[in-house]
């Protein structure tokens, strides 16, 4: 299985491909990650597999805890782990959230042999600015997992 992983960080480093989607166009944060991969799922798939139907407990802790994120509680078919899904197609998911200080996306999409985790973050406080990029290095840190559990999950016919 073909696990290689690529990654793009700052809004002008974004591939085409994925600005062409304009899901945030007016994010201060984006960075993309995308996961070679034989295993073959729809995006919400994939979303549900990387983050599950409802958060965990550490996702609840970062998300609501340290980001002050709105999440929905419960298990819908319009939200993936409190994230509403603002956005469906053949080929990508688009989850979006906010809190009183920044707008937050997540878009996952498929391509022949790819799977695509991109996040966007829109300041909407100067708080945000501050918060958000200490923050980041461990979003960056967990990604790789993320999107590489998903497609062994996927593999083998598993779940969150």
């Amino acid at each position: 299985m073909n696990d290689t992983i690529t990654r793009a960080v700052g809004r002008r480093n974004v591939p085409e491909d994925i600005r062409a989607l304009e899901a945030a166009p007016d994010a201060d944060y984006v960075d993309v990650f995308t996961l070679a991969t034989d295993a073959v799922a729809t995006p919400e798939r994939w979303a549900r597999l990387m983050f599950g139907n409802v958060p965990s407990a550490a996702e609840r802790f970062i998300w609501r805890g340290l980001l002050d994120l709105r999440l929905s509680r419960g298990r819908s078919a319009d939200t993936v782990a409190g994230w509403r899904i603002v956005r469906r197609g053949d080929d990508l998911v688009q989850l979006e959230t906010r809190s009183w200080f920044l707008t937050a996306t997540l878009l996952v999409t498929t391509t022949d042999g790819h799977a695509t985790l991109s996040t966007f973050l829109r300041y909407d406080r100067r708080l945000g600015a501050l918060v958000w990029p200490p923050l980041s290095a461990v979003h960056r840190s967990l990604v790789p997992g993320l999107l590489r559990g998903a497609a062994a999950r996927i593999a083998s016919g598993g779940s969150r």
